[in-house]
């Protein structure tokens, strides 16, 4: 894959990313770069913050150059309005003018589905903490490109606790598992087409647990998730199980295709 010029949007607030940095968890972004150069080094990649941007001035004239842009996670709730969250789903707009090809993740496919007219709850069924179990890719998900080479049921690193609740018009629900039926869609708006993932096949599940551990004191106290310490104790000792399992190649097979959509174009 030769001269591909992507660029990389970060869904976190600074303030959240440098806590990141002083804890020693790589960014989302961080996490999206070193994942897409296991398969190539030959991409030119640019990464936006829309967060910490009061004007898209300086990024839109130069928008059109990129193949493809790649939206990542982030901590943030779309239903809690502030105006970081304005910021990015505006920015999801512009973007819906400009680039062709879109790969939304977690956060990323919330604010896509967010701005092209569809909507987003706190999951019913609970939440997704380091690991997202038994995906099921749907007759639609075994027919496109996404999934070429996919198991039809795989487990994967994730961590979510919202949901895509009503899809955009058009859309094309891919795969599900029993917490979130939308694990994953495809929708066109405007010149955009738009792949989205619930799940985070660009991040290790060794930072899963890292964020489990980062995160311990919200996820007892103000999440609820787990009654103490020991239970999450438990739910990392799974996970590991599951690393020993995991294929990497397996795991990360959507960069891939993704990556080989643009290559194809």
């Amino acid at each position: 894959m030769k001269n591909l010029n992507l660029l990389v949007v970060e869904g976190n607030l600074q303030e959240e990313n440098d806590i990141f940095k002083k804890n020693g968890i790589p960014t989302h972004a961080e996490s999206l770069k070193e994942s897409l150069s296991y398969y190539t080094n030959d991409l030119n990649i640019d990464v936006f913050n829309p967060c910490s941007e009061k004007s898209f001035d300086k990024i839109l004239p130069e928008i059109k150059k990129y193949h493809g842009l790649i939206w990542g996670g982030s901590s943030l709730n779309i239903y809690n309005d502030c105006i970081e969250i304005r910021r990015q789903i505006a920015f999801m707009k512009e973007c819906f003018k400009n680039v062709n090809k879109i790969l939304a993740i977690c956060w990323g496919m919330q604010v896509a589905v967010t701005a092209a007219g569809g909507s987003v709850k706190k999951s019913n069924n609970g939440a997704h903490i380091g690991i997202a179990n038994n995906i099921e890719i749907n007759e639609n998900g075994i027919n496109h490109p996404l999934y070429k080479s996919k198991n039809k049921k795989f487990n994967s690193p994730a961590f979510n606790f919202d949901e895509v609740k009503t899809l955009p018009e058009g859309a094309i629900h891919l795969a599900s598992n029993k917490i979130n039926k939308i694990q994953s869609l495809n929708f066109k708006s405007g010149v955009s087409d738009v792949w989205g993932l619930q799940y985070h096949p660009e991040i290790t599940y060794h930072k899963m647990i890292s964020l489990i551990k980062f995160r311990k004191n919200r996820l007892i106290n103000l999440r609820k998730c787990f009654k103490d310490e020991k239970e999450i104790e438990e739910h990392i000792n799974f996970i590991e199980k599951e690393i020993k399992i995991s294929v990497r190649e397996s795991r990360m097979l959507e960069l891939r295709n993704w990556l080989n959509y643009l290559k194809a174009a």
